[in-house]
């Protein structure tokens, strides 16, 4: 090749690695000459239960018009989210995930010479959003695997226009409560963007953790980011959205794809938000099977990271990646997170009884040989 073309990406593209998500079951099914519908997949915080009938029954209603392009202002879905979440319809923008969302974000407000400040151990997506529009990353040390937030308030500087802070926090799961959202809210700049995610939000019930929500109204410069692709079971469909102020909400509008959400998501996504049945088993769901693994590794002798979201961090008290791949090949795909700097931990979404059985049936069976 004449060029280089790699030496021409932008210094921060060059030094990011792609996203590689959950092992697909079909990939492991491929490699390993294994029978399909025998792998477990806990790797990707998907919903056990699958889709919620309603919204199954919204698509189908939706497939005559494939041929038509998406409502590309998506009126329907921003209007029932403006009505669950107290806002108004001008506060809603929708993303093709959350990760939208924060791409969104990166687009608009980042830019070379500007950082952006967020958490060791966080979310993947926030150093690659902004490391795609040549800003710095400002990465504060972690604290006790969650959010060190007075150290991420002592980060930011002149040149900072975002935070990212996840509540709960993947992939370690930890949350920060009420108390500590205000106090640091209180003491960011108004000039610097908070972008609060709770992509996992719908499964802390009660005052477990703050709802971002209710901040908004005093705090002019907070994004909260949600998503459909968790506890509502559209992961399949990319479906996210961000409640913010109405001027933040049109600037991004201004940097968002046209119909950047599809006919089928829209329509499910309104589905699934009025299923208040499907949400409340999902959380059952969740609930006992984190019991379910908790009891398991206490079994085992293994330590783990309290979580408020739908998997677990689990530390194998050794390198994780060779019992990841002797759990591969007894038909098991959890997350390996040594990319999170966390290299003797895997990462287990919450499956179904028989799916989290399985699991760590296969994980007492590896252990010793790992």
């Amino acid at each position: 090749m004449s060029c280089d073309f790699l030496a021409q990406a932008l210094p921060g593209v060059q030094k990011l690695s792609p996203y590689v998500p959950g092992k697909p079951v079909d990939e492991l099914a491929r490699e390993l000459n294994l029978d399909p519908l025998q792998i477990v997949k806990l790797a990707s915080n998907e919903n056990p239960l699958g889709p919620s009938p309603r919204a199954l029954e919204a698509i189908g209603q939706a497939l005559g018009e494939l041929t038509r392009y998406p409502d590309g202002n998506g009126f329907a879905l921003k209007s029932a989210l403006a009505q669950r979440c107290g806002v108004q319809v001008s506060q809603v923008t929708l993303g093709n995930g959350s990760n939208d969302i924060l791409e969104l974000v990166a687009r608009a407000y980042l830019a070379p010479g500007l950082n952006a400040v967020f958490s060791e151990h966080a979310f993947a997506v926030y150093p690659i959003v902004t490391q795609a529009v040549g800003a710095d990353a400002h990465v504060v040390p972690a604290k006790a695997f969650g959010h060190d937030l007075d150290a991420m308030l002592a980060a930011i500087d002149a040149k900072t226009r975002v935070v990212f802070i996840a509540n709960p926090n993947n992939p370690t799961g930890t949350w920060f409560g009420p108390q500590a959202l205000e106090a640091f809210l209180s003491r960011v700049p108004e000039s610097v963007l908070v972008v609060l995610d709770e992509a996992y939000i719908e499964y802390a019930e009660g005052d477990e953790l703050p709802d971002g929500l209710t901040y908004l109204a005093r705090y002019p410069n907070l994004l909260v980011s949600r998503t459909f692709s968790k506890a509502y079971g559209l992961a399949a469909l990319r479906v996210g959205y961000g409640i913010c102020s109405a001027q933040i909400a049109d600037v991004l509008n201004r940097v968002r794809q046209p119909f950047n959400v599809n006919s089928l998501a829209l329509a499910a996504a309104c589905a699934a938000l009025a299923d208040s049945d499907y949400l409340a088993a999902s959380r059952t769901v969740n609930d006992q099977g984190m019991a379910q693994l908790e009891a398991g590794f206490r079994q085992l002798g293994l330590s783990w990271i309290a979580s408020k979201a739908n998997f677990i961090a689990v530390d194998l008290a050794r390198e994780a990646m060779p019992i990841f791949h002797a759990l591969l090949r007894e038909g098991v795909i959890v997350r390996p997170v040594a990319n999170y700097g966390m290299p003797t931990y895997l990462r287990i979404s919450i499956g179904l009884p028989a799916e989290n059985a399985r699991f760590l049936e296969a994980l007492a069976k590896v252990l010793p040989r790992g």
